[in-house]
């Protein structure tokens, strides 16, 4: 079966380090992007140096017309995706809860929560055998956030990325039946520009109550991540996995 991938939030960071492993691991891949075309551009150029096949989408994910335009973009340069990693989010300002404004809600949950439902309605509509589809996988990028209640300052991206377990969850028990397979991948702290506002200090405070004594690389998130995806995982589904660190 033709490969192709979606990964929103690709041209940097854990979505990058997806791109570049699945277009690997023989994936057709949609890098998208909603700013930085810059970042995705350099990404697609280095997957094709390297053989493989890549494409730059810009799309905001909060924007349900847009996530649209995107996956009728795939349709039509890459073919029907059949698997979507769903990795575009933001942390918004870091401020305690007695401080956060409408804004902030809207911005945090609009990518982190809306972006989840508006791609993942897409995918299905062309994944599910119920419309005439061959199937699929899917994985949400969720945090350990959800169960720690996440960091000074983020409680708004923690809350987020505890919706994120809940729609998987449900996601998997509506479409398991027809051919998608939906799970959870929750990274610990990983070295990624989303945590780089918090600070050296703060980070090696977090690295140093890790187990393993260390944070993340994206590039272990997206091994885990893509495995999620292969038929390794065939009888994965509905499962929240955290990589960690041990915390």
């Amino acid at each position: 079966m033709d490969k192709v991938m979606v990964v929103t939030g690709g041209g940097r960071g854990i979505g990058a380090a997806c791109a570049r492993l699945g277009a690997a691991q023989g994936y057709r891949v949609c890098v998208n992007y909603a700013r930085n075309r810059a970042a995705a551009d350099a990404l697609v150029a280095q997957i094709s140096v390297a053989g493989g096949r890549a494409l730059a989408v810009q799309a905001d994910v909060a924007d349900p017309a847009q996530v649209r335009r995107m996956f009728e973009t795939v349709d039509s340069a890459l073919g029907t995706v059949t698997a979507l990693v769903n990795n575009a989010g933001i942390s918004g300002a870091l401020k305690p809860v007695e401080d956060i404004d409408r804004a902030n809600l809207d911005a945090v949950f609009g990518v982190n929560v809306y972006g989840l439902f508006w791609c993942c309605a897409q995918a299905v509509r062309r994944m599910s055998t119920r419309h005439g589809g061959r199937g699929g996988a899917i994985v949400n990028v969720g945090s350990i956030a959800a169960r720690t209640g996440g960091m000074h300052g983020m409680l708004a991206y923690a809350a987020s990325k505890a919706a994120v377990d809940a729609f998987t969850l449900g996601l998997a028990k509506e479409v398991g039946r027809e051919g998608i397979r939906v799970n959870c991948l929750r990274p610990g702290t990983t070295r990624t520009d989303i945590v780089a506002p918090l600070g050296e200090n703060l980070l090696a405070q977090v690295a140093a109550a890790t187990p393993l004594g260390r944070l993340g690389e994206s590039e272990e998130i997206a091994h885990a991540i893509l495995w999620l995806l292969s038929d390794q995982a065939s009888y994965v589904h509905g499962a929240i996995h955290d990589v960690s660190g041990g915390r």
